[in-house]
């Protein structure tokens, strides 16, 4: 493994029946680029070939390689329609997503994916479902709220809850307008710092979770954000009620091979790669408060 995140043999880590190697990206080609925030933009992309995108579920990755540079895993965080693009959303941190970040319309990256496991759907069926969402983590979670939305009449109260550090720093903010337009859908925001634009909540996101209503004994959460908000909110959800086992958390770990193999994603005794990256409260809630995991 090289310090840029790419395999330097090209046949390491093949895997028994596979035709080709899986280290091997696809080139996709960028259609769209949107500007969500100043150091944010998300990706539209389609197959250099021209055939169809392949299916994911809410809540899956893809590896996204900046050829010369490196790869490094990314949410899925637009619709899973059939047909249409994979969306990304890639803040610029490091040298891979700033490459990413800069690409323009007609650019081609090379794609793996997509990987993981996603959020639980259908398991939340005919139940309330309260969705929170920290900064960036709001990305993974659009996809899930897309699908919930496509076919809402199958969940009972649905709930946003997102936290951001200023309001300039709020993802998809036309969006959250929007969906807070809707009368089947309770919209929730919080910011850390106000500025003189915002006259909403100031605080920690978990805190909303006390202003939200719903059926702790039939409620899916699902959660997505820096550690610590996670680690909070799925304590807030737990102490209103919600079984530790339907409380779902998407972890963030240093993932390269995306396969399960390289080890670099091990958390406890997993790999948030293939046994993730959504898993459930109850199975990690003692593994997140080690600093060294």
């Amino acid at each position: 493994m090289t310090d840029a995140g790419t395999f330097a043999e090209a046949d390491v880590g093949r895997l028994p029946g596979k035709a080709t190697d899986p280290f091997l990206p696809t080139c996709y080609r960028v259609a769209a680029v949107r500007r969500e925030l100043a150091d944010t933009v998300t990706l539209d992309l389609l197959p250099e070939s021209g055939a169809a995108r392949p299916d994911f579920a809410p809540g899956q990755f893809n590896m996204l390689y900046a050829f010369g540079i490196g790869e490094i895993p990314i949410s899925v965080s637009g619709p899973p329609d059939r047909g249409s693009a994979f969306s990304h959303t890639v803040r610029s941190v490091g040298a891979v997503s700033a490459a990413l970040a800069k690409l323009a319309p007609g650019a081609v990256i090379g794609l793996r994916g997509p990987y993981g496991r996603g959020w639980p759907l259908e398991a939340a069926e005919d139940g309330d479902v309260v969705l929170i969402a920290g900064g960036l983590g709001l990305a993974p979670l659009r996809p899930a709220l897309y699908a919930i939305l496509a076919r809402r009449g199958r969940y009972g109260r649905v709930a946003l809850l997102c936290g951001s550090r200023t309001p300039s720093d709020q993802l998809f903010r036309d969006e959250l307008e929007r969906w807070s337009e809707r009368a089947d859908l309770q919209v929730l925001r919080t910011v850390d710092h106000a500025d003189a634009s915002w006259h909403g909540t100031v605080g920690v996101v978990p805190a909303l979770v006390t202003r939200t209503t719903f059926d702790p004994a039939n409620t899916t959460a699902m959660v997505c954000g820096p550690e610590i908000m996670m680690r909070f909110s799925a304590a807030a959800l737990v102490q209103a009620g919600v079984a530790a086992s339907h409380v779902h958390l998407s972890l963030e770990r240093n993932m390269h091979c995306a396969i399960g193999l390289c080890g670099h994603c091990q958390f406890g005794p997993d790999f948030v790669c293939k046994d993730g990256p959504v898993t459930t409260y109850e199975r990690v809630a003692q593994a997140l408060v080690v600093r060294e995991l």
